[in-house]
């Protein structure tokens, strides 16, 4: 269950910390207090849409923690499925730190994504949020409703029916795609036949494209280091015009010319000739060099062209050699199917046929068990429904089977409901008001509740659009679930506040030039006034206060009861 919230920085709260009892947990306050905002940043720890606007003016980040003690063994084997590392004392910590251009996700301090955020959420806890009720207006909603209720039986039947259809549709569309005429068919066989020479031309081998990379990379370096040297002998040999070499010797012999006419020159002219000799010693050792290298021009282009083989062969079948092969493999086994058409059709034909017989066998065990489900199911919510004041309520459901296979069974349903005796049954987004929606909601709720081992159940404003006697039923519905499950409830009602069994009230305080939301727990007078308050509205006279204190003192009784 849910033990503790912690919000910081959030829209109007400043900070707050409240900590969540056992049984039915009421939130009450006026209009505006900021009721909601306390759900939404629940709903955000546990995954729901963020963003920068939602954190406080002029805050760093916001942060949202919830505590949760879990006792439920099918809860705590959920969760270790998920790989969630669980203290000794059971209790699981989620977190969002909500920063102006990121958010972190946090479970017991280890970093989650926003998808296993929703996934563990998913067992500690059930939000109703406001105008959810509407949900129950779409038809493919109920389906999902029947399912979740039925999962033990269900679901593995729905995977089964999920692999036949997508076994059967693969088929169906090979088959389809077979259905041409002569023309198209060996225009089709002529296209394969080019791709499949076209590939096994090339004769290609799994680890050839490697081997080749290794030997282009060595012989592509040892080009270029022969390019650069045979550059360096054109410019320090002597065989070129202009080239070190060839400059240094006639300079040579200038300079000795000059020494018939100044013997000064001969310490310059012993300088020259032992650069001559060192640049004709440094040559020498350069054509040796030169000579040492190994580069085949024809090799290296043969392996340039086979690799331009396969890179285009790869371009146009697949990203490397071996999904090349098992494209080949796959066109000669369609073009053998197109080759013997007419007893390829058929075999075709044949295994579509015996694929939607599995399909149907398994389809019809998902009917069956959804069925059996749909009956439990409506007797039990419309047992809760006469719990919640519907006096002469029939609730079923309506099965209707579909002309096509789908992936999600041979049928769709849906809820049909009559509340008045003597009415015939209708489906439920023809008949029911808003009031209506949300207490069948609540029995829905309540129902799936009892299958899903869910500990936490979260009701955002469950009572619009009742009062009298009504609210009375819906107040004692939710006590009745607050022995099973926690149950926290935003509620207007003063029925459902006096049934509380921790009352908290939310408000608005402004602190300086702040204003700040603050929740408080209430203590039995508090909440009599705070009930007191839903009753009276501005002026809390003594007969309210005496009326709020008999409510919650029936409240109590009928708690004992």
């Amino acid at each position: 269950m849910l033990r503790n919230l912690h919000i910081k920085n959030m829209a109007l709260i400043d900070e707050i910390e409240v900590s969540f009892e056992e049984g039915l947990n009421i939130l009450t306050g006026e209009t505006g207090a900021g009721k909601s905002i306390i759900l939404g940043a629940v709903n955000i720890a546990l995954g729901g849409r963020t963003g920068k606007e939602m954190v406080r003016e002029g805050a760093e980040y916001g942060l949202v923690e919830l505590l949760f003690e879990i006792n439920e063994p099918s809860s705590i084997q959920l969760l270790q499925q998920m790989d969630v590392e669980m203290s000794d004392e059971q209790v699981l910590i989620i977190s969002r730190r909500i920063y102006p251009n990121r958010v972190v996700n946090k479970v017991n301090d280890e970093m989650v994504t926003v998808a296993k955020l929703k996934e563990i959420a998913g067992v500690l806890l059930d939000i109703h949020s406001q105008h959810e009720h509407q949900s129950l207006l779409k038809k493919a909603n109920h389906l999902n409703i029947l399912d979740r209720f039925g999962h033990d039986t269900i679901e593995e039947k729905k995977k089964q029916v999920r692999l036949d259809y997508e076994s059967y549709a693969k088929q169906k569309a090979e088959l389809e795609a077979m259905q041409m005429d002569e023309e198209t068919r060996k225009r089709k066989m002529d296209f394969m036949q080019f791709e499949i020479q076209e590939i096994e031309g090339a004769n290609l081998q799994p680890e050839e494209e490697e081997q080749l990379e290794q030997r282009y990379r060595k012989m592509l370096n040892s080009r270029k280091i022969m390019e650069s040297i045979s550059q360096v002998y054109q410019c320090t040999g002597y065989e070129q015009s202009g080239s070190a070499g060839e400059q240094i010797g006639h300079a040579f012999g200038l300079i000795s010319k000059g020494l018939e006419f100044d013997d000064g020159l001969q310490s310059l002219q012993e300088q020259l000739g032992t650069i001559d000799s060192l640049l004709n010693d440094f040559n020498r050792e350069l054509s040796d060099y030169i000579g040492g290298l190994t580069f085949d021009e024809q090799e290296y282009r043969e392996v340039e062209q086979r690799l331009d083989c396969i890179h285009n062969l790869e371009a146009k079948y697949g990203k490397t050699i071996p999904q090349v092969l098992d494209y080949l493999e796959e066109k000669k086994a369609e073009y053998a199917r197109y080759e013997d058409y007419e007893v390829s059709r058929q075999l075709l034909e044949q295994d579509c046929k015996r694929l939607l017989e599995e399909y149907g066998i398994h389809a019809g065990e998902l009917t069956t068990a959804r069925k059996q489900a749909a009956q439990q199911l409506t007797q039990m919510i419309a047992q809760a429904l006469e719990d919640l004041n519907f006096l002469d309520v029939q609730f079923q459901m309506e099965f209707q089977t579909l002309d096509q296979p789908t992936k999600n069974g041979l049928e769709e349903a849906y809820f049909i409901i009559s509340t008045n005796v003597g009415e015939a049954m209708r489906p439920l987004w023809e008949v029911a008001s808003g009031g209506e929606l949300s207490r069948i909601m609540l029995a829905v709720k309540s129902c799936l509740a009892q299958e899903d081992d869910i500990d936490t159940l979260i009701f955002d404003e469950i009572d619009v659009g009742i009062s009298g006697r009504t609210a009375q039923k819906v107040s004692e519905k939710l006590s009745a679930l607050g022995r099973r499950h926690q149950v926290i409830c935003i509620s207007h009602l003063p029925q459902i506040a006096a049934m509380a069994d921790a009352h908290y009230k939310i408000e608005k305080q402004v602190e300086g030039e702040k204003t700040l939301t603050q929740i408080a727990q209430l203590s039995d007078d508090e909440s009599i006034t705070e009930i007191a308050r839903l009753l009276g509205g501005v002026e809390i006279t003594e007969t309210v206060l005496s009326s709020a204190a008999e409510m919650k003192d029936m409240a109590m009784r009928t708690k004992l009861y």
